[in-house]
């Protein structure tokens, strides 16, 4: 398979095993919030413009800057800033490992990313402001619990931005300055596979790219080129990242073994599952558990049963 011809970019932030998070302003961020060259991400960035002109293209559709604007990129999307000058505003950029604790803001995230660029009323800017504005406060003073704090305000503002969302009644422009074309079978394969990596739980685990491809109702081939049109990934890749994601999510909030982790991710060989989740994430699964667990000190730690796993 040929390699991606479209930049991508990366988390870039100082401890993403502990912190996958990062919010500031364009200038903060860096020249990268606002690349005039179309790029992906593997992350999700949401930006609340303020001020500027331009224009902002996602997945070839042209947005005019005529601020305030809330801006939602998820990853995989292609996009990139047009004649911007004068940005100002807040940045937000995430992995899905920050959505843990609510995974439904992950399909919310999804569906916002079809809008892709809304424009709030006075009433509505006003309380986006304000979220950022304590969003970039909690960041910056790091008390105590902060991240729950942050996680918290990112749901409640990812509620928001979905009211907003049912009101924004014109279409976006394309590339072109035509409307923009429906959504099509590929993008609805997509979806469908993106919410079968979204069930719950150790379902992650049977996953398999040919059981996705029979459960969707198409070929293997055809997933793989719907699934890569939509996000730039393989449905492979997600799989991986979808049992990496269960994998931090029981070692981060249980005291199951290694063991009974890799087993309830799917993987047989714990040598294996630890090579596995350190080439994903970066760290070993041992690790990552204490990095959480001083980061989350005061979290309760909750137990599941595991039958007829080795402890």
């Amino acid at each position: 398979m040929s390699a991606d011809p479209v930049p991508m970019h990366r988390l870039e932030v100082p401890a993403p095993e502990v912190l996958p998070f990062a919010i500031g302003s364009f200038d903060s961020i860096g020249p990268l919030s606002r690349a005039g060259f179309p790029h992906r991400h593997t992350f999700h960035e949401i930006v609340y413009v303020r001020a500027g002109r331009g224009h902002h293209v996602v997945d070839q559709r042209s947005w005019p800057i005529t601020p305030p604007h809330l801006g939602i990129v998820t990853p995989g999307q292609v996009h990139h800033w047009e004649r911007a000058a004068g940005l100002d505003g807040h940045v937000m950029i995430f992995t899905e490992d920050f959505l843990l604790p609510t995974p439904g803001d992950r399909d919310r995230l999804r569906e916002l990313s079809r809008v892709s660029w809304l424009s709030p009323d006075r009433r509505s800017a006003g309380i986006l402001a304000a979220l950022f504005a304590e969003m970039t406060r909690e960041y910056a003073g790091r008390a105590p619990g902060f991240i729950s704090v942050l996680q918290s305000y990112l749901h409640v503002l990812l509620i928001r931005a979905d009211r907003l969302s049912r009101t924004a009644g014109t279409a976006p422009e394309s590339g072109d300055g035509t409307a923009g074309p429906p959504a099509g079978r590929a993008a609805e394969i997509a979806r469908r596979f993106d919410r079968l990596l979204a069930e719950p739980g150790p379902a992650v685990a049977g996953l398999s790219v040919r059981g996705c491809a029979a459960s969707v109702g198409v070929s293997v081939g055809y997933l793989n080129e719907a699934v890569k049109r939509a996000t730039g990934l393989t449905p492979g890749h997600l799989i991986r990242q979808a049992q990496a994601r269960e994998a931090k999510r029981l070692l981060a909030a249980t005291d199951l073994t290694v063991r009974q982790v890799a087993r309830l991710a799917g993987f047989s060989d714990p040598a294996y599952f630890s090579r596995f989740f350190r080439r994903e994430t970066g760290s070993s699964p041992g690790d990552f558990r204490r990095g959480s667990r001083a980061d989350h000190h005061d979290r309760r730690i909750l137990s599941i049963d595991c039958p007829g796993t080795p402890e």
